[in-house]
């Protein structure tokens, strides 16, 4: 179908911006995507209801510490936790910009919310994103008293490059006999970074995830691209038997549709069980459109409420 309405309007307006090209240096592109960010977070998501509290800590890492911010929601615990990885092609992004979507998921499905301030490309490469996210993972579970966490009901998910890392820390905690996860919740998932899916070539640039910046990421969070098929950067192409059941979102004009529906069904085969759900007319950050375009809400609503089902279970 074409684009929604209200998600070509968008799509038209963030087009006019100019962020400087694909050559400029990372630290740049984050300050510019960081102020538009801030910025268009207002503009395209609810605040949220507030939190009973949100506090950040400081988590051992190895070779450093990381910061991660916890939502709690109002009422009594222990709660179930969600740990949440903001997206940015593991190279930009900030945990603010996600504040009103971590702040709707603590009031939908009456968790905690965990979002990662991991360590990004280039500074830190491969595995180093993934590792800081395992890390806060197995951090959430050590101090599950302190934080008010059941810890027999924990979740992890992303998006995009988020979403990436938390298909590889569900691979992570299967392997190292790590935190047991009942959920995993992806959306626009990276999934195949050898970019072998059809969609990389079907979709054309111009819906907000172009081809040049998706080469860029990859060869910045990388280096060496004979990485590309290790299953901590493709987890399409890893053992996908044992892991927690999965949400899994793709958009029809994004590049990497395929590797959403491909992952899904991936996992169906390997015997987890998998929700896929294409938003069609829809594009690669449609998941934050959610004040404007009524489809982008309800996906909202409803991929919170499988959330909260999941901790149910």
């Amino acid at each position: 179908m074409p684009l929604e309405p209200r998600v070509r309007r968008i799509v038209g307006l963030m087009n006019l911006v100019d962020r400087g090209g694909d050559d400029v240096p990372i630290d740049v592109r984050r300050r510019v995507d960081g102020a538009l960010a801030r910025r268009g977070a207002v503009l395209v998501m609810p605040k949220g209801p507030a939190p009973a509290s949100t506090v950040d800590h400081l988590v051992p890492v190895r070779d450093g510490r990381i910061r991660v911010r916890v939502h709690r929601p109002v009422g009594t615990g222990p709660f179930p936790a969600y740990v949440f990885l903001h997206g940015g092609g593991w190279c930009v992004g900030t945990i603010e910009e996600r504040d009103p979507r971590c702040r709707q998921i603590v009031a939908g499905a009456r968790c905690v919310v965990v979002s990662v301030d991991y360590r990004m490309a280039p500074e830190n490469a491969f595995p180093t994103p993934a590792e800081d996210c395992y890390s806060a993972l197995e951090w959430v579970a050590t101090h599950a008293a302190e934080l008010d966490v059941d810890p027999t009901r924990l979740a992890v998910g992303g998006e995009s490059a988020g979403a990436n890392l938390a298909a590889v820390v569900c691979l992570m905690a299967r392997d190292r006999s790590g935190p047991p996860l009942v959920h995993q919740w992806l959306d626009v998932p990276a999934t195949d970074v050898t970019l072998s899916q059809p969609s990389f070539e079907e979709v054309p640039d111009g819906y907000l995830l172009d081809r040049s910046t998706i080469l860029r990421f990859r060869e910045l969070y990388l280096g060496d691209l004979d990485r590309v098929t290790d299953p901590y950067v493709s987890p399409l192409l890893a053992d996908l038997r044992d892991l927690p059941p999965a949400w899994i979102m793709s958009a029809e004009y994004d590049k990497l549709r395929d590797d959403g529906r491909a992952y899904a069904r991936a996992l169906e085969a390997a015997g987890v069980q998998a929700s896929f759900r294409l938003l069609e007319g829809h594009v690669h950050p449609s998941f934050a459109f959610t004040r404007w375009v009524p489809s982008a809400r309800a996906y909202e609503a409803d991929a919170i409420a499988a959330l909260a089902r999941a901790f149910a279970r």
